[in-house]
C-alpha cells in the first residue's frame, strides 16, 4: 500500500491535491484526535475539536513559514488587520471536517501502516537525526520522542496527521483513478479563450477637460478628514532596547582545544560514517517464488526483467545504510552479503523479498582533524551562549538591585539600541522595516505604556532582550502644512479623474444617441483605434497595458454596446468604445485547444471536486468556529478591537 501512496503521490492528480490538502498540513499541523473532544474550542467538527493551544501552535507555523518565505514580520494584530487569522480558521475548519467526515465513513489507516510509514519517513532523515539505534539499527522510540519534541510536536500529534494525510491520499486516489473529464470541458474552454471581440475605441484628450483651481486649504482640510483611514499616521514607539546575543558574541570568543577534545571525544561515535550499500529489491507473492527469483539474479539476469515476471518493479535503495532499509529483517541479509551476490527468499516484516547487493562502500570513522572546523563551531557557539547568559545574570543581578534597563544594561556590558519612532508592523514612518525587530520585540513593547519596561525575554539559542518604551506618539492626522504638496497633488489627480469620467460619459451620451464613434472622437480631438485581429482572453495578456478596468468592459460588453473605462496600466487615462462584433473560435483551433487541455481540464475537475468535498464534508461534519477565541489565542486583545472597530463603525455611519 505504501508504494501505491508513493506512485499516486507522483500523479498530476496528486500535485492539485496536495495544494489543497497535504501542504496545509506542513503549515497548519493536525489536531489531536487521540485527546478527543474538548468542550468549547476554537474548531469543532463532527468528533474532532481543536483547542486554543492548538491553534496558536497553527498559527505560530504559518507566520514563521510566511516570515521565512517573505521576510516580513507579521504580529498577531496585523493578522487581523489583513484578514489572516480568518483565512487559517476557515482553512482549519475545511481541513478537520473532511479529516472528521473520513473517519466516520470507516477511511482509516491501521495502526500497523501508520508505524510503517513512521519508520519509512524517519529512515529518510540525515544520519544524524535519525531515531535509530546506532550499534543495532533498531528502532528507539525516546530518540523518536526527542526529536518529535524538538519539532514542537508528541508521536501522538505526528502520528495523527499521519493518519489524516494517509485517508486522505487513499480516498483521492480512489476518484483520481477512475476520473476522466469529458472532452466537451476542454472544448468550452478553449471556445471561451478563442472568442474574439472587435472593439473600437478612442482616448478622452485631456487637453478638452477644463482643469481645477488649486485647491483651497479648507478643501484640503475637507478631503483629509474624508479620507482620514489611508492618511491617518499609526501610533509610534521610541524603543530602548537591551539585547544580549551569543551570536554576537562568537567572534570574541576564544575556544579551549582541551574543549575541542572533549567534545570530539563526547560525538565521535555519532560523527562517523556508516557502511553503505545500493541494493536491489524484489518484492516476492510467496516463498516458493523467491527461491525463483534467487535463482534468476543469481544467474546474472536482468532485475527489471525478472521482477516484471511476477507484476513487480525492483525497488533500489542507492547507497544506504542499514539504518535506512524499511524492513529490518531485509536489512539483516543485505548487509550480510558481498558485492554481487544475491540473498536467498527473506521472509521479512513487510513480505518476503530477494535482494541483491551491487555496491558497498565501507564506513569511516571519525577523525578531530576531519571534524575539527564542525566540532570548533559548536564550541564557539556554546561558550557564546554561556558569556551571554552570564551577562543576563549580571544585568538582571542590577535590575533586581533597583537600576533602570539602560543602567543595568551598561553593567553587564550589553548593547542598547534606541530606535527611531516605530509601528506596531515593526516599520518606520516611511514605510520601511525597521532591522532587527521581531515580531516578539514588537509585541512585547506595544504591550507596555510609555516609559514602561520588559522584563527579561529568553528568545532561544542564546538571544535575550528586554525594551524601554521611551515615548508614544499616539496616531493622528499630520499637520496640513506637512503635507500639502503631497495632498495637493492627490487631489488634484482626483479632481480631474472625476472631469475626465465626466467628459468621457458626456462622449458616450452622444453615440449612444446615434452619431457615429468616428465623428464623435473628431470632435473631441481624438482618433479612433482597433485592436488589430480582435481581442480574446488568449491574448489578453499581450494587451495588458490597456488595463484591466479596460479589458474587463470589454469582456463583458455585448455585441453594439458603448462604454467607458480607464485605460492603461495606472489607469490615467479614460476611453469611449465601443463592442462591434463578437466572432466565435474557429473550430479547428477549439478542436486543437480541447486535445492539449484534456489534461489541464482533468486536473481543473480533480481540483474543483476535492474543494466541493471539504466544503459537503463542512455542513455534514457541522462544524463550527470561534474567532474570538482564535483572537485571543494568538494574543489579540479582543475587548480593544471591538471598541476600535464599532468606533470605526460609527465614524462612517456619520
Amino acid at each position: 500500500m505504501l508504494a501505491g501512496f508513493r506512485k499516486f503521490a507522483k500523479s498530476p492528480f496528486a500535485v492539485v491535491l496536495f495544494g489543497l490538502l497535504i501542504v496545509s498540513f506542513a503549515i497548519f499541523g493536525i489536531s489531536d484526535v487521540f485527546k478527543g473532544p474538548q468542550g468549547s474550542g476554537v474548531i469543532s467538527a463532527g468528533s474532532r475539536s481543536m483547542s486554543a493551544i492548538d491553534f496558536k501552535q497553527r498559527f505560530d507555523n504559518y507566520r514563521k513559514a510566511m516570515e521565512q518565505q517573505n521576510g516580513t514580520t507579521l504580529t498577531p494584530d496585523q493578522a487581523v488587520e489583513q484578514g489572516v487569522d480568518r483565512q487559517i480558521v476557515q482553512e482549519l475548519v475545511l481541513q478537520e471536517s473532511l479529516a472528521a467526515a473520513l473517519h466516520k465513513m470507516g477511511v482509516a489507516p491501521s495502526d500497523k501502516l501508520v508505524a510503517d510509514t513512521v519508520h519509512e519517513q524517519m529512515s529518510q532523515l540525515p544520519p544524524t537525526t535519525r531515531p535509530f539505534d546506532p550499534i543495532t539499527g533498531k528502532f528507539d522510540s525516546r530518540a523518536y520522542a526527542t526529536l518529535m519534541q524538538q519539532n514542537g510536536l508528541t508521536p501522538e500529534t505526528y502520528e495523527a496527521s499521519l493518519r489524516d494525510e494517509i485517508a486522505q491520499t487513499h480516498f483521492f486516489s480512489a476518484i483520481a483513478d477512475g476520473l476522466k473529464a469529458p472532452r466537451i470541458y476542454a472544448a468550452l474552454q478553449g471556445a471561451y479563450l478563442l472568442e474574439a471581440r472587435e472593439v473600437s475605441a478612442f482616448v478622452v484628450n485631456p487637453s478638452t477637460v477644463q482643469r481645477p483651481n488649486p485647491p483651497t486649504d479648507a478643501q484640503l482640510t475637507a478631503f483629509m478628514k474624508e479620507n482620514a483611514d489611508r492618511l491617518t499616521r499609526p501610533e509610534t514607539r521610541v524603543l530602548s532596547i537591551m539585547r544580549v546575543s551569543a551570536t554576537a558574541l562568537e567572534p570574541s570568543v576564544t575556544i579551549n582545544p582541551a574543549d575541542v577534545q572533549k567534545a570530539f571525544d563526547f560525538r565521535k561515535d555519532s560523527l562517523a560514517r556508516p557502511e553503505t550499500r545500493t541494493i536491489v529489491q524484489i518484492a516476492a507473492p510467496d516463498a516458493k517464488a523467491a527461491a525463483v527469483i534467487s535463482q534468476r539474479l543469481g544467474k546474472g539476469e536482468d532485475p527489471a526483467a525478472v521482477a516484471k515476471a511476477y507484476g513487480k518493479t525492483p525497488l533500489v535503495l542507492t547507497d544506504k545504510p542499514k539504518s535506512a532499509v524499511p524492513d529490518r529483517k531485509v536489512a539483516d541479509a543485505a548487509f550480510a552479503l558481498q558485492t554481487g551476490q544475491v540473498s536467498g527468499p527473506i521472509i521479512g516484516d513487510l513480505g518476503v523479498a530477494v535482494v541483491k547487493v551491487t555496491k558497498i562502500t565501507p564506513g569511516a570513522v571519525a577523525t578531530l582533524d576531519s571534524v575539527r572546523p564542525q566540532i570548533e563551531a559548536e564550541v564557539r557557539s556554546q561558550t557564546a551562549q554561556a558569556k551571554a547568559y552570564e551577562q543576563t545574570q549580571t544585568y538582571q543581578d542590577a535590575r533586581d538591585a533597583g537600576a533602570d534597563l539602560i543602567s543595568a544594561a551598561s553593567k553587564a556590558g550589553a548593547l542598547v539600541i534606541t530606535t527611531a519612532p516605530v509601528t506596531a508592523q515593526g516599520t518606520d514612518q516611511m514605510g520601511q522595516p525597521f532591522a532587527g525587530l521581531t515580531p516578539d520585540i514588537i509585541k512585547t513593547a506595544f504591550d507596555l505604556s510609555q516609559g514602561g519596561e520588559s522584563e527579561l525575554v529568553e528568545a532561544g539559542k542564546g538571544e535575550y532582550y528586554a525594551v524601554k518604551v521611551e515615548r508614544i506618539v499616539p496616531a493622528a492626522l499630520p499637520p496640513l502644512a506637512e503635507v500639502k504638496p503631497q495632498l495637493t497633488a492627490v487631489w488634484f489627480g482626483q479632481e480631474m479623474a472625476k472631469r475626465m469620467k465626466a467628459k468621457a460619459d458626456e462622449l458616450a451620451a452622444r453615440v449612444k444617441k446615434g452619431e457615429s464613434l468616428e465623428a464623435v472622437a473628431t470632435a473631441a480631438q481624438s482618433n479612433v483605434q482597433k485592436i488589430p485581429g480582435g481581442l480574446t482572453r488568449q491574448n489578453a495578456q499581450q494587451h495588458v497595458a490597456l488595463g484591466q478596468e479596460f479589458l474587463g468592459a470589454a469582456f463583458t460588453a455585448k455585441p453594439g454596446a458603448v462604454f467607458t473605462a480607464r485605460a492603461g496600466q495606472q489607469g490615467q487615462a479614460y476611453v469611449v468604445a465601443k463592442l462591434d462584433a463578437v466572432r466565435a473560435a474557429p473550430t479547428a483551433n477549439v478542436a486543437q485547444i480541447a486535445v492539449l487541455a484534456q489534461g489541464q481540464a482533468a486536473n481543473g475537475l480533480m481540483r474543483d471536486l476535492a474543494e466541493a468535498t471539504r466544503v459537503v464534508a463542512r455542513t455534514q461534519m457541522k462544524a463550527k468556529s470561534n474567532l474570538t477565541l482564535a483572537r485571543q489565542a494568538i494574543g489579540v486583545d479582543t475587548d480593544a478591537l471591538a471598541k476600535a472597530e464599532a468606533a470605526k463603525a460609527g465614524k462612517k455611519a456619520e
